[in-house]
């Protein structure tokens, strides 16, 4: 379901009541909402999909779209498409006749003008109740949720009085009704879930704050940017609980630099922010490579350059990540797939951070960040929580904070332990911190922080593969599109098409031998990832012997991409992989 309409009109509100009962009559679901970038006002939508298996994507076309207005939903073009399967429903106080609606080129399965404000009006006295009109015209259409719909709405109300629940409870009964008095010419009910249990529904952004605490981060330091600000929120909610604390400051400098101060002093720190104030933070996260402090950044990633897109996803910032420094440096990246495991990336770059005093970047995006998931209730248990490796007593006497181990780990003392003291600055130093412009000591220095980094590239267990090992055909994702490509793998498998994915946690230092041994015997196939510029695809080309056979299928932010098209395209590849062996084989790529 697709909906869209004008600031005020209730957009996200429907889809969070809508999924929120679904979660809870035990159905999987997801929502992503997209906004335009004025700061008050302006266009708004909301897609949800629900479903009595795992929802990893947000979808391809709709099955049912909702428009309040026609203008605010054709704003959102390729976010909402109809087709010849849509069921739409529209307020007919936008005047436009049911076959007359502007859709160019599509004539939908079925057009139901509906007097959705008039309706509003006569059950609660304004037409702020539309969006409850929109519930009642769902569960009567499909079968979704009644009760628990009904439920959500007098939690909702309760603290605003008898009146107003029972002003939306009527609203919610007017476009029933209207469902039942105009039925669908195809009933199409949804299915019950096998096991009605109620799932857990929540957000990256929440998710990605309440692992870094249960991690034991004790600090955050950042400044308010879409679409990350919901983690600092977070925190100031919930960190004081933990004996934590947070600043807000008057910058992306500001804020870095407080975090950073905080994991010198011995605290485990973290700032949020998204590309432009990324940009801001890299003369920081030089001086915390460089200071081997460990810190963790996460980048929910937008529409760019500059401010860019601020309310649409885009995975664009892989390159900003790996390279926005100055000298020889390795940052650690990691990115989450899901909403679900937000949790084990953030956990895992505490633990990174911490075992090779590093800055550590874990790049969210848009998508992932603000869309609702359901999910399974996490098991704490199977986490290790890591902390930095600290002097002993005999380390302490005659101290060298930077000393050559066999790890290229340091053990790392904080102000006031006794012994520990040592200067941290971001100038080149020696073992002990102290000044220097030697080059022979400055060579060593990068060695020492290049190679503690190298047992990262030997962690396959931050790399998730699904398929046969020795199908020809291959895709590469990352990030939100990670989901979209698990549910062709699948699709493509069940249809005979034998092709395998990689999803990598960990896409900076890039994993040789993982990616080596992955694409051994692929004659094709594709790196999926919505950047204009393929910038993982490119990155592997500098690392591995990524096949001839292989290319990028990438577009800009804000542009979705869906998974019957990526289908499509493995379709045709299969097909030409069967051309004879001198034959030019010709595979289609999308730029």
């Amino acid at each position: 379901m697709g909906m869209a309409g004008s600031g005020g009109d209730g957009i996200v509100s429907t889809g969070e009541a809508l999924i929120a009962a679904a979660a809870y009559e035990g159905y999987h679901a997801m929502m992503t909402k997209s906004f335009g970038s004025q700061v008050r006002g302006g266009e708004s939508s909301c897609r949800v999909r629900l479903s009595t298996k795992r929802v990893q994507n947000p979808g391809g076309t709709l099955d049912v779209a909702i428009a309040l207005n026609w203008e605010d939903f054709l704003k959102f073009g390729a976010e909402l498409p109809v087709t010849g399967e849509t069921i739409v429903i529209y307020d007919s106080k936008t005047g436009v006749a049911p076959d007359q609606i502007p859709l160019v080129g599509v004539k939908p399965k079925e057009v139901f003008a509906v007097p959705i404000g008039e309706m509003a009006k006569k059950a609660a006295g304004s037409d702020k109740a539309k969006n409850t009109v929109v519930l009642g015209l769902l569960a009567g259409w499909f079968g979704i949720a009644r009760a628990s719909i009904l439920r959500g709405l007098a939690k909702k109300f309760a603290k605003k009085g008898a009146e107003l629940v029972a002003a939306n409870e009527k609203a919610f009964e007017l476009g029933e009704l209207y469902a039942r008095e105009h039925p669908l010419a195809v009933p199409r009910v949804m299915d019950k879930p096998p096991t009605p249990t109620p799932k857990m529904l929540t957000d990256g952004n929440d998710m990605c704050a309440a692992a870094a605490i249960f991690a034991g981060c004790e600090f955050f330091g950042g400044y308010p940017i879409t679409p990350s600000t919901e983690i600092m929120q977070f925190f100031t909610r919930e960190v004081w609980k933990y004996g934590g604390a947070v600043l807000q400051a008057e910058d992306e400098i500001a804020g870095i630099g407080a975090a950073l101060g905080a994991s010198f002093a011995g605290k485990k720190a973290m700032t949020a922010t998204s590309g432009p104030g990324l940009a801001l933070k890299t003369e920081i996260m030089g001086l915390a490579s460089i200071a081997e402090l460990p810190l963790v950044i996460v980048d929910v990633q937008r529409g760019g350059p500059s401010t860019g897109l601020p309310t649409k996803p885009e995975q664009s910032d892989l390159f900003a990540a790996a390279f926005s420094a100055h000298g020889d440096v390795l940052r650690p990246i990691l990115a989450p797939t899901s909403v679900a495991d937000t949790v084990d990336v953030t956990i895992e770059a505490f633990n990174i951070a911490e075992r090779y005093q590093t800055p550590v970047l874990v790049l969210s995006d848009q998508e992932v960040a603000q869309r609702k998931e359901t999910v399974d209730p996490i098991d704490t248990k199977r986490f290790t929580i890591i902390d930095r490796k600290v002097p002993t007593e005999a380390e302490l006497v005659d101290y060298a904070r930077f000393r050559a181990t066999d790890d290229f780990v340091s053990p790392i003392s904080h102000p006031g332990m006794k012994g520990g003291n040592y200067q941290g600055a971001g100038i080149e130093h020696n073992d002990r911190g102290n000044p220097t412009a030697s080059g022979k000591v400055h060579a060593a220095m990068n060695e020492k922080r290049f190679q503690k980094l190298a047992p990262l590239k030997q962690r396959r267990d931050l790399f998730h593969i699904e398929g046969d090992p020795n199908a020809p055909l291959a895709l590469v994702a990352w990030g939100s599109i990670a989901g979209v490509c698990r549910e062709v793998q699948a699709r493509a498998v069940a249809e005979g098409i034998g092709v395998k994915l990689l999803v990598p946690w960990l896409l900076y230092p890039i994993a040789e031998d993982v990616y080596r041994d992955f694409f051994r015997g692929v004659r094709a196939g594709f790196v999926v990832e919505l950047s204009y510029q393929a910038q993982l695809y490119r990155i592997l080309r500098m690392f591995t012997d990524v096949p001839a056979g292989v290319v990028p299928f990438c577009r800009s932010g804000a542009n979705p991409i869906q998974p019957v098209e990526v289908l499509a395209q493995l379709r045709a590849t299969a097909v030409a992989l069967q051309a004879p062996a001198n034959s030019h084989l010709q595979i289609a790529s999308e730029d």
